[in-house]
């Protein structure tokens, strides 16, 4: 399964989600980042240099870092879904239908209605 580090808005719920699913996960908060407004770029720097590939749902910042910095162990990149048990679904998927994450950007987008 793959190893994910979450930025500190990612939701929690869906962490534990993929934990049940088999996924490693470490969270900006279990890595003592929490509440210290942390640059995205530094976030970037701590999943490279622990081999883990950055998940969040801010879409637009890690998508223009994959375009300066396309070298990484992943990202993926999630449209706000409040329906969280999807949201943890299309990522496993994504995920285990993905040969290797590295420097590879994955779109997770919430299903029109």
């Amino acid at each position: 399964m793959a190893r994910l580090y979450t930025d500190e808005q990612f939701p929690r719920i869906v962490v534990n989600l993929l934990r049940e699913l088999g996924h490693d996960i470490l969270t900006v908060q279990e890595a003592g980042k929490a509440n210290q407004r942390i640059p995205d770029e530094e976030v970037l720097s701590f999943a490279i240099a622990n081999n883990r590939a950055v998940l969040t749902i801010n879409r637009s910042d890690f998508i223009r870092l994959h375009n300066l910095k396309p070298i990484h162990a992943g990202i993926i990149v999630c449209t706000e879904d409040l329906n969280r048990q999807r949201l943890a679904t299309q990522i496993h998927e994504a995920t285990t239908n993905t040969v290797a994450l590295t420097n590879q950007l994955i779109r997770i987008n919430r299903p029109s209605k």
